[in-house]
């Protein structure tokens, strides 16, 4: 019995020793768990700490990003600013100079320069400085570069309009070139149409028709020599105005503001001129003695030689012509006219000592008045019929018989159906531009310019 008792307190002590093997244990698992909860409150600050500082940098790198984009884009703006100012510099000095645009345009392109400059020194010294976000910098400069290149179009415009009104100036300047080309050469087909007329015209056929086309003729060399004479007046600075009105006072208003009618006033006072004593058999020196065939051969022979050439051998104070042009000069451009066209009185003093003066107006005057000679030759030459000039006087009633209006659109008001039957305020006759003739029973109309008849 006592044997089998024995053996109790070795069961006892296993015990307790295993009961503290469990307690260390567990003790060490405790120990084990704090230690790693440490570790992961550590790891996880750790990853706070590494997340904020990820997010520090992008930010960082971010705001750099748009920086740059901003310091990119307020370069092009101020290129563009750059562009466009100079645009302007360009156009202030054509087609006209406009020194206070070029003034402004050029202090424009320097700030814009200095501006561009003070950008790349920043940069280069990594000290960018902006005003503004550069979200803001980003929208002034696109703002800057819009109204830049709104600036830089519009000029454009500009140009372009100029080049169109330059190129419609000159089709226009073509148009009246081609239109005076054109009436250059039917004319020409006129005069060789005549010439082929008149070279084959003999005495005993001669005929109004041929006095009609030869007096066609004369009147485009007259109408010539009025457009120079207008043409040396308006470069001498002649107020026409105040010239048509001492030719015609009385209808001096009319033609005033029809500027394009002050030719028939001029072209009134060269007929004028030169058909007075147009009736007469001498004509101022023609021989009133000639033969009607010995007149018709002198309008065949004078009519076919060259102006200046028949000038050189008949232009003396001996030979009729030549008493005829000096007399008819003398009468047309008076000294005081000489003097103011061209400033002295040479041609003046070279035709009066039998010179012939080499002027283009000189020898536009005596071609006309070539022409008029030789159709009071022709005139003279008539055997049967007898040619007689008239002028329709002032005031007259219009007559389809007798006249014929310079100005048909003024015609046209006369007769058309707004016309007033009551006769009140109707066009009369203002002054003749160009003589009318009668040979036998035909009559060659004289040519009239029509002003309002006053009630």
């Amino acid at each position: 019995m006592e044997s089998i008792i024995k053996p109790k307190p070795a069961i006892n002590n296993r015990s307790s020793k295993l009961t503290k093997t469990f307690q260390k244990l567990i003790s060490l698992q405790t120990a084990t768990k704090k230690i790693a909860s440490n570790n992961d409150t550590t790891e996880v600050a750790c990853t706070q700490k590494l997340k904020i500082h990820q997010a520090n940098d992008e930010d960082l790198k971010a705001r750099q990003r748009a920086i740059m984009e901003a310091l990119i884009a307020r370069l092009f703006a101020g290129v563009t600013t750059v562009k466009a100012s100079y645009a302007e510099l360009q156009i202030a000095h054509h087609p006209y100079y406009n020194n206070e645009a070029i003034q402004k345009a050029d202090q424009a392109v320097v700030d814009e320069l200095r501006a561009i400059s003070e950008l790349k020194q920043s940069f280069l010294k990594k000290e960018l400085i902006i005003n503004f976000s550069p979200q803001v910098t980003l929208l002034l400069a696109e703002i800057q570069e819009q109204q830049s290149l709104m600036k830089t179009y519009q000029i454009t415009m500009k140009k372009l309009e100029a080049q169109v009104d330059a190129k419609e100036s000159e089709i226009s300047s073509l148009k009246n070139k081609l239109y005076e080309c054109v009436a250059f050469n039917k004319s020409l087909e006129k005069k060789l149409h005549y010439s082929k007329g008149s070279s084959n015209l003999h005495f005993s056929s001669l005929n109004p028709t041929h006095f009609k086309n030869f007096l066609n003729h004369t009147l485009r060399s007259l109408r010539y020599f009025v457009k120079l004479l207008m043409r040396e007046m308006e470069s001498a600075h002649w107020d026409l105005e105040a010239a048509v009105r001492s030719i015609h006072h009385h209808d001096a208003l009319v033609l005033s503001s029809k500027p394009s009618h002050q030719c028939f006033a001029f072209e009134s006072f060269i007929c004028m001129k030169m058909f007075e004593g147009f009736n007469y058999p001498s004509f101022y020196t023609s021989n009133s003695l000639f033969e009607k065939q010995n007149h018709f051969e002198n309008f065949k022979k004078l009519k076919s030689f060259n102006t200046k050439r028949y000038l050189e051998q008949n232009a003396n104070s001996s030979s009729s012509f030549g008493r005829f042009l000096k007399s008819k000069y003398h009468e047309v451009v008076h000294a005081k006219m000489e003097c103011s066209l061209f400033g002295n009185l040479n041609q003046r003093k070279l035709l009066d000592g039998g010179g012939v003066p080499d002027s283009a107006f000189f020898m536009a005057f005596a071609e006309m008045a070539k022409r008029v000679w030789c159709l009071h030759h022709m005139t003279m030459s008539f055997e049967k019929e007898e040619v007689t000039i008239f002028q329709v006087e002032k005031k007259s009633r219009f007559s389809e018989v007798y006249m014929e209006c310079v100005a048909e659109e003024e015609l046209v008001l006369t007769t058309g159906e707004g016309a007033d039957d009551s006769g009140s305020g109707e066009l009369r006759v203002g002054f003749t531009v160009v003589p009318g003739f009668i040979i036998g029973k035909t009559v060659i109309q004289s040519q009239v310019y029509l002003s309002q008849a006053s009630c």
